[in-house]
């Protein structure tokens, strides 16, 4: 609780992955990679509740070792094309109520209770709605473009951009999938934490922004943490 609101932790952990099988069971540095992100919520000095929302049994298991609660998922909630709204929907239809929801990617394992904190206080200095975790873009979106079947690259690039240095370029910032809060009754209004105003960004750096899809960014998130 923080100023007398109420926080949700959700970890939403299906258990199928096509490109990095298991990967939310998977041991990263001496524990499964899901238990990062729990222990992140439990540290919280504002979540209330930390639950984790998955299909497998083995996940929610494990999310119940490392002391989160779990709701088991409907397999037609957990499927590639099943929306992350309606999963979050599930696990709230199935929680006591809470004034603001935190969604907490097990895909990101160096996000910690202090920037989950940070993103808290922001939320609150901004009288915010809602708050996305962003971080700067490896390379300037300027300097990218599509390319055909015939790799022509004959206008891939602005003519006011050709010459200059990426430095002279205006910062670009990515949504790096860390950290979502959202006041529960708009989110669920809206049906998403991109909500149409009073929504501002969180500022994470780039390393501790890494996102597990495949097996290059967990051996990337490996050697961070073993450093």
């Amino acid at each position: 609780m923080y100023k007398n609101r109420t926080y949700l932790a959700v970890i939403p952990a299906r258990a199928g992955s096509k490109r990095l099988p298991n990967k939310n069971i998977l041991d990263l540095h001496g524990k499964p990679l899901i238990a990062w992100s729990i222990e992140a919520g439990l540290n919280s000095k504002y979540v209330d509740e930390v639950v984790v929302s998955s299909d497998s049994n083995k996940v929610l298991k494990l999310g119940a070792a490392y002391k989160a609660k779990g709701i088991k998922r409907p397999e037609i909630l957990a499927s590639d094309t099943a929306s992350t709204f309606d999963a979050l929907k599930h696990t709230l239809d199935n929680v006591e109520k809470y004034d603001y929801i935190v969604l907490l990617q097990p895909t990101s394992p160096l996000r910690n209770a202090t920037h989950i904190d940070a993103a808290i206080h922001l939320l609150e200095e901004k009288k915010a709605d809602a708050i996305v975790s962003v971080c700067p873009m490896e390379h300037s979106p300027l300097w990218s473009n599509t390319i055909n079947s015939d790799l022509s690259m004959k206008g891939f690039l602005k003519k006011e951009i050709i010459g200059l240095r990426s430095q002279d370029l205006d910062e670009y910032f990515r949504v790096n999938g860390a950290i979502y809060i959202c006041k529960i009754e708009t989110f669920l209004r809206e049906e998403t934490f991109f909500i149409k105003d009073n929504v501002y960004a969180f500022k994470m750096d780039r390393e501790s922004s890494v996102d597990i899809d495949e097996e290059i960014d967990f051996q990337l998130a490996r050697v961070i943490l073993e450093r």
